[in-house]
This record gives C-alpha cells, sequence and structure tokens, in this order.
C-alpha cells in the first residue's frame, strides 16, 4: 500500500508524472491529497475509488463531505510516511510497517464515524428511518394486541 507524504509540492509532482492515478486503480491510500476544497465534488472524485484517506488533519468543509459521502478518513496528526511505505490502519493508530513506527489516531465523534460505516449521510438516513418505522410499527402491534388481550 502506498501513501504520499503530507505535502501538497509532491502531491502535484506525483499528479503530474500520473503517479497518482496509478495509486488509485491500485486502492493505495494517499494521505493528505490536498484537496483543501469546499466543494463536494473534491471529496466525491475520490469516494469512488475505495480509498481510505490518511492525513495529519483536514479542512473542516471538506472533513464534513467526506463524512456525509461516506469517504473513509483517518487523523493522524503525527503520522510520518514516505511514497512505498506500507500502512496497517487500525481504529486507534496507524502502524508505518516500513518504518515499525505506530501513530496515534484523532477519532472522529461517534455520530460521524456511524454515518461513514452507513456508507454516507443518505445512507444513514435511510437506515435510521427503516429502523424507526419499524419500532414503530412493533409499538402499534403490540398496542393493537394489548387492546385485544388485556
Amino acid at each position: 500500500m502506498l501513501v504520499f507524504p503530507a505535502s501538497w509540492r509532491i502531491y502535484k509532482a506525483a499528479l503530474k508524472a500520473g503517479y497518482l492515478a496509478d495509486l488509485i486503480e491500485a486502492g493505495a491510500v494517499i494521505m493528505n491529497p490536498g484537496c483543501g476544497s469546499s466543494r463536494e465534488q473534491a471529496a466525491s472524485a475520490l469516494r469512488g475509488h475505495n480509498l481510505m484517506i490518511v492525513a495529519r488533519g483536514f479542512a473542516r468543509i471538506f472533513l464534513q463531505n467526506a463524512v456525509n459521502l461516506g469517504l473513509q478518513v483517518v487523523t493522524c496528526p503525527e503520522i510520518e510516511a514516505s511514497a512505498a511505505d506500507t500502512l496497517e490502519i487500525a481504529s486507534d493508530s496507524v502502524l508505518n510497517q516500513t518504518t515499525g513506527k505506530r501513530f496515534a489516531v484523532e477519532p472522529l465523534p461517534a455520530a460521524r464515524q456511524a454515518i461513514m460505516k452507513a456508507g454516507g449521510l443518505i445512507s444513514y438516513t435511510r437506515q435510521r428511518l427503516t429502523e424507526r418505522r419499524q419500532k414503530m410499527s412493533s409499538q402499534r402491534r403490540h398496542k393493537a394486541l394489548s387492546a385485544v388481550w388485556p
């Protein structure tokens, strides 16, 4: 699994050389690709490639767009990695298998994690509405049976 360092300069050079397309096709983890855009397309363009984005930090609006779209993002403020490093990503840490160093992950709030796990805000909302309908239907059945059999 390849990783770009959190550097806009190196990211631009890799993009210009055509390496980014190869990495995305290979399912690579890209560290801080420098999107920084407030437009939803910055996150949605990455989402379709089944990536996990590892970065030292994200712009607030990019992070929210990524969560809303179900793009897997990991904030790891102290990460140290270079191109061609292999990363093992766990819920609480990122292990750079190349260097043997482990770095703590800054967890997202539970609500954001649930949205990402569901595949985005639309999927999350559908799940919640379905659960609510099922609960209400169950309560109505119970109430109806209670009226028949006190």
